[in-house]
């Protein structure tokens, strides 16, 4: 039986990292691509001689002609220039289009079944380049940001009551920016909702520092941005997709009428399975929180209006 095919279109370290992350589980042969000579091949060799250690009994391989993700069933889109100190998502915003309108037509080419992951920032907005350069339904172009976000969020109310990272379920919807909306009455410890465990001043504190994560490791690493984490949240959509797990997991997904917006892709609650986006899941929201979201919403439509010659 032939194992699936997972391509990682970027082979920098947040695809690296996410390529290792999806060996590691034996989710599939995994095929790293990269317009730099031999970065793919590189770090797909090193991949591969790890795999005895990983008891990872998958091909590791790696190239700079796109044309190996041929046949793939989920593509993985990190390429693109990561920000440095002081870039907004949105500086990046000309530049990561055009790569990613690039990605998408060599997906539709030679992967025109699969699933597309994005990674590469903004984004919501580069979402919806892959979306309509693809011609794919919406179903099948995801972006991987609330997956990120809300580990952030558990991994620092983990760390503010001295609790096990395994017992935090947390929610974080909106736009892949500094306008996030942490979601505290949808997140709990253990069962336990999490203002009964903390107060709001707290929660606060936490939430704003989950909104600012991406740049403050950014401004500690001075050269790059994350990458362990981004790559982790990722490859845990790649598994859910593959194995069909329908987990239910807030990605970046293409609104149809959803909360009320239509045109564009935003963090939500998605079911996640072998044929993508198989479910939104709208929640009730209060009035300060649907406000919160209002302005992730505008924010995300706000980068859409800079986007000249989006091709459709």
């Amino acid at each position: 039986m032939s194992r699936p095919k997972i391509a990682f279109l970027g082979a920098g370290n947040v695809g690296a990292s996410c390529a290792l992350y999806c060996a590691q589980k034996s989710l599939g042969d995994c095929v790293l691509v990269d317009v730099v000579e031999h970065v793919g091949a590189g770090k797909a060799l090193d991949m591969f001689e790890t795999a005895p250690l990983l008891d990872a009994d998958v091909k590791i391989t790696g190239s700079t002609d796109f044309a190996v993700i041929e046949g793939a069933e989920v593509c993985v889109v990190t390429a693109g220039i990561a920000r440095k100190p002081g870039m907004s998502r949105g500086d990046l915003l000309k530049t990561n289009a055009d790569i990613v309108r690039s990605c998408a037509e060599h997906i539709k080419k030679h992967a025109p079944n699969s699933i597309v992951i994005m990674v590469t920032n903004p984004l919501d907005v580069m979402a919806l380049v892959a979306m309509k350069a693809t011609g794919f339904e919406s179903r099948r172009v995801v972006g991987m940001a609330g997956v990120l976000d809300s580990a952030r969020f558990s991994a620092f109310i983990a760390q503010e009551l001295g609790v096990s990272v395994a017992d935090i379920r947390s929610m974080v919807l909106g736009g892949h920016g500094d306008t996030m909306v942490p979601l505290p009455r949808f997140t709990s410890v253990n069962g336990i909702p999490l203002p009964e465990l903390m107060d709001a001043a707290t929660i606060e504190k936490l939430a704003v520092r989950t909104r600012n994560a991406g740049a403050e490791v950014v401004a500690l690493l001075k050269t790059g941005s994350a990458y362990y984490s981004p790559g982790r949240a990722a490859a845990q959509m790649v598994e859910s997709i593959l194995l069909d797990k329908k987990q239910l997991l807030p990605c970046s997904a293409y609104l149809d009428g959803q909360y009320g917006e239509k045109g564009i892709y935003l963090g939500v609650p998605v079911v996640l399975g072998r044929r993508g986006v198989e479910k939104i899941l709208e929640l009730k929201l209060a009035p300060d929180e649907q406000a919160l979201l209002k302005k992730s919403v505008d924010e995300v439509r706000s980068t859409l209006e800079l986007m000249e010659g989006v091709k459709t």
